[in-house]
């Protein structure tokens, strides 16, 4: 990796040089004369008659909808900063979620302002970092100039995509200092910014702002359900990857399962929408496991939980519980097929006017039966549930939103989400799970060890749902079936 020529400074905070400042070594290792050859010589590429980005007129009625909830009050929305991975290298940038929901924008330093106009109404501006300037070389001699990171838009090609007037972000910081009125901003993603309005904003009224962006994002637009759809079918391709290389990740580990999908994910996509799960043998029940470094053996089971991240960052999420083999055992069978009936039931329950937690009650009643079937719980089932034994083996809800973020409107009021209705565009997911750990004595031997959940992406229409995610196979003879095809 190559190496700046000077120390790394933020490109906003950077005072234009003069011939003489460079003189006095301000830009050690450069001659006067080289500092000179970089200012000229370069063609004129500023990009004209621009067409608007697919989804500028869903931003625009977001921002009314904002601007219609907090008249008279001046509303921040940062995009976010570069955060430092090791030393001098960055992650890569992810735009904050309402940022980039109320603008399409995905890049860092942004920052989305809607200013009082009159009683009701508001002016929104769009804060950029413009092109680097070749004049003072920040170019060339910033690490995150554009000869180093690439090019971005200026502020009048900005202008022309997100349909939004476009001005410096050097010039903000500043001018929020010295703003007057109400404020409320989206915070952690910028600390210059808040820095900023310290004495302007209360976290009570902010957190309203958050919770507000949370629960606007609960009904997709037509706009949306495309994205999720395409991210869903991107992300049935990648399970589609990972089957066909079963015996190279055998020969290997769990990684070769996780690069294998993520190929998928930065070919089609922006990224995979959150770390993905690529859980073999007893790894499946550990439900977060993302280390991915353990041993794929024919035999077990492999818990697939993976989702790819469109370019406009809506994710998908989906399950699939396979066997290593091709081919389950009697006991994984068994439980699998009890999974299979469960989220049979809870996806039944998704329907427009049904409450949301109306699919985890029915997909839990099912679970909950088979435990006391098999013997593992005592019966009835309905004490079962009462004092919720079932969750030794359930471990989790059977549910949650999805759109830009993989547990999407996480910041809405419990009244507006798991004690809210079903509505025609909500996007949910339907993922029951019974997870028997490797030392769990409570039950047979045969069953330990052993992890299933099934997962997919559910669209609330306007006479049921959907399923999104419908192009992998669900039943256990079918998955059978489909990774034989795939492994002939």
């Amino acid at each position: 990796m190559a190496d700046e020529l000077t120390p790394e400074t933020p490109e906003e905070e950077q005072p234009k040089k003069t011939h003489k400042q460079r003189k006095n070594g301000l830009y050690p290792g450069v001659s006067d004369e080289l500092a000179e050859n970089m200012r000229s010589g370069w063609a004129d590429t500023e990009l004209h008659g621009l067409e608007p980005i697919a989804q500028a007129a869903h931003t625009a009625a977001r921002r009314a909808a904002l601007s219609e909830r907090f008249p008279g009050e001046r509303l921040v929305v940062p995009a976010g900063r570069l955060k430092t991975r090791s030393n001098d290298t960055e992650y890569p940038f992810r735009a904050s979620t309402e940022y980039a929901y109320l603008t399409g924008d995905q890049t860092e330093n942004g920052v989305l302002v809607l200013e009082p106009a009159g009683v009701t109404g508001h002016t929104a501006t769009i804060y950029l970092l413009p092109r680097s300037d070749r004049e003072n070389g920040e170019f060339w001699l910033s690490g995150q100039g554009e000869l180093w990171v690439g090019r971005r838009h200026s502020l009048a090609e900005a202008e022309q995509l997100l349909g939004i007037p476009a001005q410096d972000v050097r010039e903000l910081a500043e001018a929020l200092t010295g703003a007057e009125g109400p404020v409320r901003a989206v915070r952690g993603h910028d600390a210059v910014i808040e820095s900023a309005l310290t004495d302007k904003v209360t976290k009570e009224r902010d957190e309203e702002l958050r919770v507000y962006l949370s629960e606007a994002r609960a009904v997709k637009d037509e706009f949306e359900i495309g994205e999720l759809q395409k991210a869903v079918d991107s992300t049935v391709r990648g399970f589609e990857d990972v089957v066909k290389v079963l015996d190279k990740a055998e020969a290997t580990s769990e990684r070769y399962i996780e690069g294998t999908f993520f190929l998928r994910a930065r070919v089609e996509g922006n990224d995979v929408g959150y770390g993905s799960i690529c859980a073999a043998g007893p790894h499946a029940c550990t439900l977060h496991w993302v280390r991915n470094d353990g041993d794929v053996r024919s035999g077990d089971l492999l818990l697939l939980d993976a989702g790819v991240e469109t370019h406009s960052l809506y994710t998908a999420d989906v399950t699939r519980t396979l066997p290593i083999s091709g081919t389950y055992t009697d006991i994984q069978r068994k439980i699998y097929d009890a999974v299979y009936e469960s989220q049979e039931a809870g996806i039944a329950a998704v329907k427009p006017g049904a409450k949301f937690r109306d699919f985890h009650d029915a997909s839990q009643h099912v679970l909950a039966e088979k435990l006391v079937e098999w013997g593992l719980l005592e019966g009835p089932v309905e004490r079962v549930l009462e004092l919720g034994l079932q969750r030794r083996w359930t471990l989790h809800g059977t549910g949650h939103m999805l759109g830009m973020d993989v547990h999407d409107c996480a910041a809405a009021r419990t009244e507006a989400y798991v004690d809210g209705t079903l509505e025609p565009g909500v996007c949910l997911t339907v993922e029951p799970g019974l997870y028997f750990q490797a030392d769990d004595l409570t039950v047979p031997e045969e069953y330990r060890g052993i992890g299933v959940r099934i997962e997919d992406d559910i669209l609330v229409t306007e006479d049921g749902n959907r399923n999104l995610s419908a192009g992998l196979p669900r039943t256990s003879t079918d998955v059978e079936a489909w990774m034989a095809r795939l492994k002939g």
